[in-house]
């Protein structure tokens, strides 16, 4: 008989794809013929309904007490647990130990060491999760009696006890060491907030400054085979299709990738040494004054990347109330996909001043998300007591490049992905919106683009946008990089003399800003909180987009 397949559910992982350590499992019992599955879960509630047979909670060596309050979440859920120490090389490094048997006395669960980096603790962590599946159900964990009986705080309490009996301090804990003197600065309550923005503003600037050389050169590749392609192909509407929309659309979309990989870099270098971790620690106390706290501002992080995972990201909020709101404030987040948009405008008519102008949308973005949570948390619907949470910050280290090029390709392979689908396919029905009916691109005005344009232009001409600009904003729909390439195909290649100026061109931008980012983060966010929750997005995103676009374009023509 064949042995039975063992399904293990692996929590208590970053949400940022699948990771080192579960890869590391899964090969390694692929090698070994050990029947194993292993499955990433980033919330207790996801093991509700499925047949794991044991769920393996990685445990952060470097936040031990936040990473244990969730196993008694894990226990609602799923009898079978085993506690994986992550990283453990760090926590020696700190000259701290943790006596693992005493550990395992306390909270009854079977816990071990691992460390991917260091090739440490996987075979024996694969033994003991054989072991737990084949043993029946026990429900002799202690915590289970006091879970019971007790709250969050209670729990919390326990938890910092058994640290206290396992964990061993360094010797002389009062030592700094120069990243912890580093840290302090970082976290001050007076300079923090102004570093933070030194930082993003370098790291704009670095973005446009490096980025402008490849920029350039891929550009010139682009006009460079369009010219070759001109001078091989007979002229027809097929050869017009390859040339005018497909090359032309997407040479311009990919001609921002320079930048992109330049942005995520740096990114990715915030995120591993820990200084996402203190920006949002820097944020708690203006998150307080909303009614949330920083816990809710790591979604609106990740929303800069993707608002699709950062609004899933937010299922790790407990507070229901909380958790909606911050859901309906990512949409606020300036996206990647929105950054060639920026990058397009903010270099024809911003040269002076880029990377200023890029930090004013982003700052935008996170301005009106704290006018909206003030709003909302005044309605029936969020109106609650504040929730104080205690934050454990991450140990501040150097960042690994190895770690930063897997984040990089990451970001660039969904990238060139959007671009091969839905990019091409906007392209192409843009061309041919714009080349039928009478077959000439010359003859615009006269086309099916025109008719669709005209259209809806009397409801954004009070926002200085003319017909080709509103066309734009609606190919924008299934995302928002098509907008580039659509601008590209009803502008060619100099936006300033196609009639923008600095105002509509900035405009334009916040318009992009506010109404709502994509057709899949209103599908995601309609799967986490309802129908009724993403039309309400939808509609209150387009309002705003309309109304604070009117009001900076009115006044702009005043001054």
């Amino acid at each position: 008989m064949q042995p039975k397949m063992i399904k293990i559910a692996v929590i208590g992982l970053p949400q940022s794809g699948k990771s080192s350590l579960t890869k590391a499992l899964q090969t390694l019992a692929d090698q070994g013929q050990q029947d194993m599955h292993f499955v990433e879960v980033y919330h207790p509630d996801e093991l509700h309904g499925h047949a794991f047979d044991v769920v393996l909670q990685v445990v952060d060596s470097t936040r031990l007490e936040e990473s244990l309050m969730l196993t008694p979440h894990i226990i609602d859920e799923q009898e079978k647990i085993v506690l994986a120490i992550g990283r453990y090389d760090l926590l020696l490094k700190t000259d701290h130990s943790l006596n693992i048997p005493k550990l395992e006395q306390l909270i009854g669960v079977p816990t071990c060491r691992v460390s991917v980096r260091l090739n440490y603790g996987l075979p024996n962590c694969l033994s003991i999760l054989q072991q737990v599946a084949e043993q029946p159900t026990s429900k002799a964990h202690p915590i289970h009696h006091l879970r019971d009986q007790a709250d969050e705080d209670t729990y919390r309490a326990y938890v910092h006890g058994i640290l206290t009996e396992t964990l061993t301090h360094a010797k002389d804990d009062q030592q700094q060491t120069r990243l912890e003197k580093i840290d302090k600065v970082l976290t001050n309550p007076w300079l923090g907030f102004p570093i933070m923005m030194a930082v993003l503003y370098f790291v704009f600037w670095c973005t446009f400054t490096l980025g402008a050389y490849p920029q350039e050169w891929i550009a010139s590749g682009i006009e460079l085979t369009a010219q070759w392609l001109n001078g091989l192909v007979t002229p027809s509407w097929w050869s017009s299709m390859l040339i005018d929309g497909v090359l032309q659309g997407v040479g311009a979309v990919l001609a921002f990738l320079p930048n992109i990989i330049i942005l995520f870099f740096f990114i990715s270098l915030m995120e591993d040494s820990g200084y996402m971790a203190r920006e949002a620690f820097i944020m708690d106390t203006i998150m307080h004054k909303i009614g949330l706290h920083g816990r809710s501002f790591i979604p609106m992080l990740m929303g800069f990347g993707c608002n699709v995972p950062a609004i899933m990201a937010a299922k790790d909020i407990q507070n229901p109330k909380d958790r909606l709101l911050t859901m309906l404030m990512v949409p606020f987040m300036s996206c990647s996909a929105r950054l060639p948009v920026y990058m397009l405008f903010v270099d024809t008519f911003f040269e002076r001043h880029k990377a200023l102008v890029m930090i004013s949308l982003y700052a935008i973005g996170i301005c009106l998300s704290v006018v909206f949570a003030l709003v909302m948390k005044r309605t029936k619907w969020f109106r609650q007591e504040e929730d104080d949470t205690v934050n454990e910050l991450p140990t501040f280290k150097l960042p690994k490049l190895r770690i930063a090029v897997a984040h990089i390709w990451e970001k660039v392979a969904d990238y060139l992905q959007k671009i091969c689908t839905v990019i091409i396919w906007a392209s192409v029905i843009i061309w041919a919106l714009e080349y039928f009916p009478n077959q000439d691109l010359n003859d615009l005005e006269n086309s099916y683009l025109a008719a669709i344009g005209q259209f809806i232009s009397p409801l954004l001409e009070p926002l200085g946008f003319d017909w080709k600009m509103s066309v734009c904003l609606l190919t924008g729909l299934p995302a928002k990089e098509a907008i580039v390439s659509t601008l590209a195909i009803l502008y060619g290649g100099d936006l300033s003399a196609a009639g923008f100026t600095p105002l509509t061109a900035f405009t334009f931008m916040l318009f992009v800003l506010l109404y709502f980012p994509c057709v899949a983060t209103t599908v995601t966010l309609r799967r986490e909180a309802g129908r009724g929750w993403a039309w309400f997005m939808v509609f209150h995103s387009l309002l705003l987009a309309w109304v604070i676009s009117f009001i900076v374009y009115q006044i702009g023509m005043l001054l």
